[in-house]
């Protein structure tokens, strides 16, 4: 089967695509013919860290396919079905937080193949109002965002919630989530673009990341704000989440580190939270909520297996909105992405 693999050098230039044997599932394992596939940050992190000497793996946490064979003692699953894969491995309730969850596509083999080999209870019936494309985009992102909205944020309909750097793939699944529950948004970008596309997915302002935000609000104080973006912006959370307000840390896209003074904490009593991508039980509970409210996930765009390199670059550049998506279908089996 094709294969994207890293190996040999760091960064990009470690990923090439080649042919690799097809895996046969064991006990408790399907094999998911991969029609598409989405890209991660993360995926670029592991391909940076990575040496020499390190063996060789398939990237990808995302992918949504079609279940080609199953393993002894697999139940509920059928060759046939049409399912989307929850990468994270080892975390089955919400507040049984592992130290460390494993995720699919590093140090395992993830999603940028024509095959996949996982735990037959990480797949799941892909709701059928999505393409395959759509489906693809779901996974990480949505559970991340869906995790930092509910269960770490408390979200209640009604209240009003701030995404700063909007265009990654959790942001604006963030953005169509909190809609969908009867959330006010705000969102903030440097780019004009970004700032047009998240009006025109619902959010009720958009925001130039440089600008007054507490002049542009008005006095309409947050109640929520998503941090994916980290020190560039973490101090400005005080002028404008309300006494008693939350905070929650998802990413850190502008650096690790941050100067907050702590007054600017307990005086106003802002509970600050962190959160990293979600439970079996919550990737259950999003998918539901995304069939409920036939959420869409926004696709910034799509690219072959054979180029996936620029697909990154792109991801890299953060020129995308929304989720870059890698179409993993072999045409001439007559698959379609």
């Amino acid at each position: 089967m094709r294969a994207a693999i890293h190996q040999g050098h760091q960064g990009l230039t470690g990923l090439k695509i080649t042919e690799i044997p097809e895996p046969v599932p064991g006990p408790g394992q399907v094999t998911v013919r991969i029609r598409a596939a989405g890209l991660n940050h993360r995926d670029l992190f592991l391909m940076d860290t990575r040496g020499t000497g390190d063996p060789a793996f398939v990237p990808g946490s995302d992918g949504a396919g079609v279940v080609t064979a199953t393993g002894s003692g697999v139940t509920g699953v059928r060759e046939g079905d049409e399912v989307v894969v929850n990468p994270t491995l080892n975390w089955e309730r919400a507040a049984d937080v592992p130290a460390v969850p494993d995720i699919l596509g590093g140090p395992s083999d993830g999603t940028l193949a024509e095959t996949l080999l996982i735990p037959a209870a990480r797949t799941h019936p892909k709701p059928p109002h999505l393409t395959w494309r759509q489906a693809a985009a779901l996974p990480l992102s949505a559970v991340t965002a869906y995790r930092a909205l509910f269960t770490r944020g408390g979200l209640r309909p009604g209240e009003h919630v701030l995404i700063p750097g909007i265009g990654g793939g959790v942001a604006t699944f963030a953005l169509s989530l909190a809609k969908a529950a009867g959330a006010r948004v705000t969102v903030t970008s440097r780019q004009a673009d970004k700032r047009a596309g998240a009006l025109a997915l619902g959010a009720d302002r958009a925001l130039e990341s440089g600008s007054d935000w507490r002049a542009e609000l008005g006095g309409d104080p947050v109640d929520l704000a998503l941090d994916g973006v980290g020190p560039a912006v973490f101090q400005r959370y005080s002028e404008v989440v309300r006494p008693g307000g939350r905070v929650v840390s998802f990413g850190a896209t502008s650096g690790d580190e941050v100067r907050l003074p702590l007054r600017s904490l307990f005086f106003p009593q802002h509970a600050l939270l962190g959160t990293s991508m979600g439970s079996a039980e919550e990737f259950r509970d999003m998918l539901a909520f995304v069939d409920r409210h036939r959420i869409v996930p926004v696709v910034d765009g799509t690219h072959p297996l054979a180029g996936v390199v620029g697909a990154y670059e792109r991801m890299a550049a953060g020129r995308q909105f929304g989720k870059i998506v890698v179409e993993v279908a072999d045409p001439a089996r007559g698959e379609r992405a």
